[in-house]
């Protein structure tokens, strides 16, 4: 007989169908702002900073892959490396295979510029059948939804952050996304790790 861990093992990470029937109004991911792209680098790029190596992951809707193509470009710029770019379509079977290939090396950080739903199904894969931690994890605009972390699960995002359009800042703890408004100016914020 199997004990109550195995068999929450056992079960699917897959979103129930009835609950993606609730979700399916979540907004398409709209084009990233230059100031959005500022701050996310932000985020990752502080004085001292350890993060060299990224792995970026985006849905295959144009804003998305737009989005990971300027913070490739940008994170080679100011000298980071890229180690992976893994998209994803907005349903799959398992998500096993992008999961696997966000997770195929360890990197300092990963960068999401995704469509909820999508990043959602992941996001349950990534934390169920992966090395993958959301508190080393940064996400484009698109993902500041208040939805996200009760569709992704209990814990699932716990940790990931991220920049607004505006270039504020997010986080998500305890199920709740917390938004900060940009920084003054001539003042920086110190970006939590």
């Amino acid at each position: 007989m199997n004990t109550p861990k195995e068999r929450k093992q056992d079960r699917s990470p897959l979103i129930p169908a009835s609950d993606l029937a609730e979700y399916r109004d979540l907004p398409p991911p709209s084009p990233h702002t230059e100031a959005e792209l500022t701050a996310l680098i932000g985020l990752l790029k502080y004085p001292r900073s350890p993060i060299e190596t990224v792995f970026i992951g985006h849905s295959r809707d144009d804003a998305s892959r737009a989005a990971a193509e300027a913070f490739s470009t940008a994170w080679r710029a100011c000298g980071g490396t890229v180690l992976a770019v893994v998209d994803w379509p907005e349903s799959a079977a398992s998500w096993l295979r992008p999961a696997t290939r966000l997770t195929g090396e360890t990197p300092d950080a990963w960068v999401m510029a995704a469509a909820p739903l999508g990043f959602a199904q992941l996001a349950r894969r990534l934390r169920r059948s992966a090395d993958w931690a959301p508190d080393r994890t940064v996400a484009f605009a698109s993902l500041r939804d208040a939805r996200l972390p009760a569709l992704a699960g209990e814990n699932t995002l716990d940790g990931l952050r991220g920049a607004s359009a505006d270039s504020g800042t997010w986080s998500v703890r305890r199920g709740w996304v917390a938004s900060r408004p940009p920084a003054a100016a001539g003042r920086a914020e110190t970006p939590r790790p």
